[in-house]
């Protein structure tokens, strides 16, 4: 699993017809510790309703397709979780807001 935050959408009007009515987000990796974002980007389907400034978990490759919403797509990215927290050696380096 990868930590990003979403940066963004990307919205495409003619697609396969296996991934009509996915969310795409656009992915920015992150550093865990500073939260800075690293420049490496990546699309990805929404399986848990992400949005945007959120902090999330990605998987690559055939993990890609082993949530309900992308099982069977032709994937190799999918957000499958939104962080709520971070913690390295007993501090917090994020805490989602509510």
């Amino acid at each position: 699993m990868i930590l990003a935050r979403v940066v963004g959408t990307v919205v495409s009007s003619h697609k396969a017809p296996k991934i009509e009515g996915i969310r795409f987000l656009l992915l920015e990796k992150i550093d865990p510790v500073t939260l800075k974002g690293k420049n490496d980007f990546v699309v990805s389907m929404d399986s848990v309703g992400a949005g945007t400034g959120e902090i999330v978990f990605y998987v690559s490759g055939s993990s890609a397709r082993f949530t309900e919403v992308t099982e069977g797509k032709p994937t190799d990215s999918a957000i499958i979780a939104i962080v709520d927290n971070i913690e390295k050696d007993g501090s917090f380096t994020y805490q989602k807001s509510q």
